[in-house]
């Protein structure tokens, strides 16, 4: 049973790849040799589609061929999305986060035409992502013009650049602005009730209490996250957590507890699948690692993490950041191993890729790399330069660590006593404004009263007045639908009674007489005759029943025109009254009609499904579809306001789906109860 099982799976796969792979090469049958520049951008979109989440390499080719065409044809917005989705590919997957910088800037350069205030935060944000590792003073103007370009209701989004911004901000050492911005981040979030993210937030946070030295207070805090992200089943955010808590262990001098959560960090990035795992995150704990068994003399160990560096590197980025953590690891392991010259030559390589990310941490510890692979080397001078430099970026840096930490406070106590000072001159105005309050609240209430009075009566009025004339204005559409029905029947009575009979004599006359071509004509003008009185009164409705008239009519349609006509029918018999059996009836014919004069659709679906207490029925095409606002306001346009009525007259709903070259779909809801 189970080898069935897993044949029936096998099987299914098979199949399903081969649909697949059919609708790939549809598609890229139709960009290749339609000429049409929309249909193969539609294709070129469904190629997307289909390999976004299968083949990396697929998804980002169709996406640049997509957004080059958008390009060409002044569809910036449509451009722009397609930047936005693929951004993430390019900068982090395939680690080419120019390619991102080149495509938002391409596209930004034409802002004046992108209306949707998404689409314009949107790009700033992926060009601030991709220039994280490069200029991180680039990314917080980024950041900044994200917020600002998004709208009031992209507020997700505007939490993600705040974060973003918090994150720039800290690596840049600037410890209040990026305080201000992960708290702004973190109510957003919190808002929002998005838990993971209200914990990167935090994570931020926790940051700044680490930069600024307050290590234990740091490692507590981010205990508490650790433990918050396993109750929420958040593993994928562990290993970053465990390497930061390693590296505060190690500025407090703690060894023993760096190596603990350094191989805490490694287990839990090896558990993660692969799509979690990052190269930037890899290279930054391999090389850690390699650095601690260095210091420690374990060069087996730190030859073993030196070669996960190589693999890894390789398939990489070539980031600066990334750069900086290969060549401080390859200095690192050469030192241990006696390579002095190699050593110092990696170690010049990691200040220089470093010096361009501009990560004060990590230009301390190259200066402090660079003044130990001198030294061994006998350049003394150099050495000491570097420690000179060193010891002058360490006091700097503590200066400003504290200058931050003060700021910090002083912002805090400046803003308890700007709120205090608020409170008391608002008290003071409150009991000022207190001696004559009881006369203001008088003339207020009294006036506002009156206005109110008289407004909720004016108001009562014109509603009233509104609502008598949009009931006068039903009874007499619906009057004047039910006569144009009356003088359709009467008209058909006639032809049918009157002219049809006095054809059929001639036709039975001319029989007599043999005259076979005059009487083609005549069976001709009869049967003319006929489809006019059907079209003017469907008498099929008292022989055959609604659903079998529904059915006529749609086989009529799909023998004598053009137009390609499925449907699925329920019976609805017995369910309405005469009347609006005919109003039902005038609701599809009339549908049809439209589209065979105005969609220039290829195919339609009527489909009449009966329900509970309703009956739905939904008209369909493939046609060119319109702008309802534009159609309904044109006084030209009587089959939408025809419809609308009749479905008024049964006091159902109408519903219309239709866009510029998307098809429509006409949807009505028919009460039966």
């Amino acid at each position: 049973m189970k080898r069935t099982l897993t044949y029936f799976l096998v099987g299914c796969s098979v199949i399903a790849t081969a649909v697949a792979q059919d609708r790939l090469a549809h598609f890229e049958t139709v960009v290749n040799t339609s000429e049409d520049p929309v249909e193969r951008l539609h294709a070129l979109d469904s190629l997307i589609g289909l390999t976004r989440n299968q083949d990396a390499d697929q998804f980002t080719y169709y996406s640049l061929e997509y957004i080059e065409l958008a390009k060409q044809l002044d569809s910036i917005e449509a451009a722009a999305r397609k930047v936005i989705h693929v951004a993430h590919t390019f900068t982090k997957i395939k680690n080419q986060p120019e390619t991102t910088l080149k495509l938002t800037n391409s596209l930004l350069a034409r802002k004046y035409q992108i209306k949707d205030s998404f689409l314009l935060g949107s790009l700033y944000l992926k060009r601030g992502g991709a220039q994280f590792d490069f200029d991180l003073n680039k990314a917080v103007a980024d950041y900044k013009l994200a917020v600002e370009n998004y709208g009031s209701g992209d507020s997700l989004y505007i939490a993600d650049a705040y974060l973003f911004l918090g994150q720039a901000y800290s690596n840049l050492g600037k410890f209040v602005p990026a305080a201000e911005s992960f708290h702004r981040s973190y109510a957003y979030f919190e808002a929002l009730k998005d838990y993971e993210y209200m914990l990167y937030a935090q994570q931020g946070i926790v940051v700044m209490f680490s930069m600024n030295g307050f290590y234990e207070k740091a490692i507590s805090e981010r205990n508490l996250s650790i433990e918050k992200y396993k109750n929420l089943g958040l593993i994928k955010h562990l290993t970053t957590s465990y390497y930061n808590q390693a590296l505060d262990f190690k500025k407090m001098g703690d060894e023993k507890k760096q190596l603990e959560f350094l191989l805490k960090a490694y287990d839990s990035m090896i558990n993660l699948p692969e799509n979690d795992k990052t190269s930037n995150t890899q290279i930054m704990l391999y090389s850690a690692l390699l650095e601690y068994y260095s210091e420690m003399g374990d060069v087996e160990e730190a030859q073993r993490y030196l070669i996960l560096i190589e693999e890894t590197y390789i398939a990489s980025s070539k980031s600066p950041q990334n750069k900086s953590y290969y060549y401080g690891a390859k200095a690192h392991h050469a030192m241990a191993t006696g390579r002095y010259r190699s050593a110092l030559a990696y170690a010049e390589k990691k200040l220089e890729n470093i010096l361009l990310v501009n990560y004060e941490d990590d230009i301390l510890s190259s200066y402090k790399l660079l003044h130990e692979t001198h030294k061994a080397n006998k350049n003394y001078e150099e050495s000491l330069h570097y420690l000179t430099k060193y010891d002058s970026l360490r006091g700097a840096t503590y200066n400003k660590t504290t200058a931050n930490s003060l700021a910090y406070y002083q912002t805090l106590y400046e803003t308890e006593r700007t709120t205090r000072e608020l409170m008391a001159k608002n008290t003071r105005i409150q009991l000022l404004a207190k001696d004559n309050s009881n006369f203001k609240k008088l003339v207020t209430f009294v006036s506002i009263a009156m206005i109110l009075a008289f407004g909720v009566l004016l108001l009562y009025r014109n509603q009233r007045h509104l609502k008598n004339k949009k009931s006068l204005q039903e009874r007499f559409s619906q009057a004047l639908l039910l006569s144009q029905e009356n003088e359709r029947k009467r008209i058909s009575k006639d032809l049918h009674d009157g002219l049809g009979q006095q054809l059929l004599l001639i036709k039975n006359k001319l029989f007599t007489q043999g005259d076979k071509e005059t009487k083609a004509m005549v069976d001709a003008t009869i049967e003319e005759v006929r489809a006019i009185s059907r079209d003017l009164h469907p008498f099929q409705l008292q022989e055959m029943g609604i659903t079998k008239a529904l059915e006529f009519t749609l086989k009529q349609v799909d023998e004598n025109t053009a137009l390609f006509v499925s449907s699925e029918i329920d019976n609805i018999d017995n369910l309405f009254n005469p009347e609006q059996e005919v109003n039902i009836y005038r609701i599809v014919q009339e549908s049809l009609s439209n589209i065979i004069k105005h969609a220039k659709a290829e195919a339609g679906k009527v489909s009449v499904e009966r329900l509970k207490n309703t009956v739905r029925i939904v008209v369909k095409d493939n046609g060119v579809g319109f702008d309802f606002n534009e159609k309904y306001q044109n006084i030209k346009s009587l089959g939408l306001k025809t419809l609308l009525e009749r479905t008024k007259f049964l006091n159902g709903q109408m519903k219309i789906y239709s866009k510029q070259g998307t098809g429509t779909e006409l949807e009505f809801k028919i009460p039966t109860v």
